[in-house]
């Protein structure tokens, strides 16, 4: 690679890599706050002020939906039997995963939203039933049989809604205020949140390669 070419991407990715940062990083000093533009025709696909949320916590719900659309693309239309599919004795299936999205979100509700016990956020299923799609195993396989695909489109709907509402009770200060978490170090609230969009990132590859090896 040429030199000139080499120094042209780096000064790219500085300029990207800062772009994020002022992006992403609240405004601090005197008080001013940094204003993103509105959806236009409703788009996905522009991330920003989202009606209700602050500045901050609107990139975490672009975010939030962006991944959402893609898992239920991902999903639509699945038949029983790819929902139970399971590709060995020791493997997951897609229901099972689906739900494990469900009660991982539920986890980071009860932990961040504090004073929220399970009971409250039970969602009409039986603490079992979240255990089992939190550890997944042979709990996951034998509880998740079955169950029709709008079964878990229903609770992954649930959960989604109870967070999107106590989100917008919550400002961008919330976001950074942290505890010790992820391998006991300083996490704070965005990072956590962050965590369960990625999450659906990684679970959506291991739904999207089992799909494609139902047999």
């Amino acid at each position: 690679m040429k030199t000139k070419e080499l120094y042209s991407r780096r000064k790219f990715m500085t300029a990207s890599g800062a772009l994020g940062a002022s992006l992403l990083m609240p405004q601090i000093g005197n008080g001013s706050q940094t204003t993103f533009p509105r959806l236009v025709n409703d788009s996905i696909h522009l991330f920003g002020k989202r009606e209700g949320y602050g500045e901050q916590i609107s990139i975490l719900i672009s975010m939030m939906d962006w991944m959402r659309f893609v898992i239920l693309r991902d999903s639509k239309g699945l038949s029983q039997k790819e929902v139970d599919f399971l590709l060995d004795g020791n493997s997951n299936s897609i229901g099972a995963l689906l739900m494990h999205l469900a009660a991982t979100e539920r986890y980071y509700q009860i932990d961040t939203f504090m004073g929220i016990s399970k009971s409250k956020l039970g969602y009409g299923v039986e603490e079992r039933v979240w255990q089992a799609a939190s550890n997944l195993g042979d709990a996951g396989r034998k509880t998740f049989k079955g169950k029709p695909l709008s079964f878990y489109l229903d609770k992954l709907a649930e959960v989604r809604e109870f967070s999107k509402t106590e989100l917008k009770k919550r400002n961008d200060d919330w976001l950074m205020e942290y505890t010790n978490f992820f391998g006991n170090q300083p996490t704070n609230n965005y990072c956590k949140w962050f965590h369960v969009v990625e999450h659906e990132s990684n679970h959506n590859g291991q739904i999207r390669f089992i799909k494609s090896r139902v047999v």
